[in-house]
């Protein structure tokens, strides 16, 4: 097979399905509001009035520091200088590109590879976000189960199953990685190395990892606060025992790759898990697309970053790219492998 077919075949696969998850997020809402009209939905996006705004703004402020110093505390731990006022301008930045862009996660890949060329340690700078990123989701991750196995939801009578499994999962996984080899010079080797001692000493280091946990609980709670913002302008006047299990399903649906800018799987999930809880799938819908609004809202600052500091450039990206490379000694990191933590 020729060599410029076995390189234009990926990159036409991942052109493929970028289109494939946009579209269907974007056509997943469409058949939500046909479905269940638009009513709801636009009359909660005319309730947002400016104490609503400036709620949102002030959680998505919290939200932009917290992440910007979970950041900084796993870049300096694998030895990456960031400035803690570079990182909240950066994350701000990431958080408009994502809310904005095809994908979610464009932001994140450039703000990776920008301080990685600032600093001179590309692979080390996007691993930096890689394993911020994965910290943040897995915090949400348990703190979403333990709430959920706490207040009634539709999904309580399958957790302890869903829990079992993915604990059984982990510790799978955790078995497979201890025995990978580890020694010698071969890619793998270098690899399972690197992830270890960035795992370690960026996450589990007695003096990065209490603060990656603080920080990522700070990030979630921002996140929840705004969804139950949104529910109430909304009109959702359920007690928020019944509300914040519901938003935990949305902001977990979240994380699954057929969206557009964050549009889709979110409010699919908040339509049936408002439905299921009796407060109507169209409420949830407009629940969605209000805290939708809300993010897009509380992001805007980033707009500012973007403009003062110049264009994104590095996600033009070039053509034939495949991999971070490594400066300084540190592994190589394929860029997909960015997308894939978010």
């Amino acid at each position: 097979m020729s060599s410029d077919a076995t390189g234009t075949s990926p990159a036409r696969a991942r052109t493929a399905w970028a289109w494939v998850s946009n579209l269907g997020g974007v056509a997943l809402v469409g058949a939500l509001l046909w479905w269940l009209g638009t009513g709801p939905a636009l009359a909660g996006l005319r309730r947002i009035d400016a104490p609503t705004v400036l709620g949102a703004l002030a959680l998505g402020a919290l939200a932009a520091v917290g992440c910007a110093w979970r950041w900084r505390l796993v870049a300096e731990a694998l030895g990456v200088r960031l400035p803690l006022g570079t990182a909240v301008a950066d994350c701000y930045r990431a958080v408009f590109l994502n809310a904005t862009l095809p994908g979610g996660v464009l932001g994140d890949v450039h703000r990776a590879v920008r301080h990685g060329r600032e600093a001179g340690d590309l692979g080390r700078a996007v691993r930096a976000v890689v394993w911020e990123r994965t910290a943040g989701q897995l915090v949400q991750v348990v703190l979403a189960v333990a709430l959920l196995l706490a207040l009634p939801s539709p999904v309580r009578p399958y957790l302890p199953t869903v829990t079992a499994v993915a604990v059984a999962v982990g510790l799978a996984l955790v078995v497979l990685v201890r025995a990978l080899p580890r020694s010698g010079p071969s890619r793998q080797a270098r690899a399972v190395r690197a992830a270890v001692e960035d795992v370690r000493a960026g996450l589990l280091g007695r003096r990065t990892g209490p603060g990656v946990l603080l920080t990522s609980t700070v990030v979630v709670g921002c996140h929840l606060a705004t969804f139950v913002l949104a529910a109430r302008v909304a009109g959702v006047t359920a007690p928020l025992a019944v509300l914040v299990p519901l938003t935990l399903l949305a902001l977990l649906a979240m994380g699954l790759p057929a969206n557009m800018a964050g549009f889709g799987p979110r409010e699919g999930v908040a339509a049936w898990a408002f439905g299921a809880a009796g407060l109507g799938a169209a409420e949830g819908v407009a629940t969605a697309l209000v805290y939708g609004a809300l993010v897009l809202v509380a992001a805007l600052p980033g707009a500012a970053v973007l403009v003062l500091r110049g264009r994104p450039s590095a996600l033009r990206g070039r053509p034939g790219d495949r991999t971070v490379g490594s400066q300084g000694g540190s592994s190589p990191v394929p860029a997909a492998g960015l997308a894939g933590s978010a």
